[in-house]
């Protein structure tokens, strides 16, 4: 008999990311069901990563349980960001997620978009 092997996720999360997941859904707006990541073509390099609340998941999203809440991955941005890890990182300048992306070819210069 054949072992089914577990899939592995579309997306690592830090701890850093889990927990800023778990303050933005501490936060949500009535009827949120998790927080998305999207990458919507913008930006000079063609697409970008884009966090944002959703209030329903869309059928092909994929699922990531976190201690704060549901995370969704864009089923249609799956294949751009297999293998990658996203972060939270704060400074005394900017504060956001940060994307270490081996899928990506290439980026712009102010670090906004990506190219795969």
């Amino acid at each position: 008999m054949a072992s089914v092997r577990e899939r592995p996720a579309a997306l690592n999360l830090t701890e850093r990311a889990h927990a800023r997941i778990a303050a933005l859904m501490a936060k949500a707006p009535e009827g949120t069901v998790g927080v998305k990541l999207s990458t919507p073509r913008r930006g000079c390099s063609g697409l970008a990563y884009s966090v944002d609340y959703v209030s329903e998941a869309a059928p092909f999203d994929e699922r990531i349980e976190t201690p704060g809440g549901t995370f969704f991955v864009d089923g249609a941005s799956v294949l751009y960001l297999v293998g990658s890890t996203m972060d939270w990182v704060e400074d005394d300048f900017t504060a956001g997620f940060t994307f270490q992306n081996p899928n990506a070819k290439g980026s712009c210069g102010c670090g906004e978009s990506f190219t795969v």
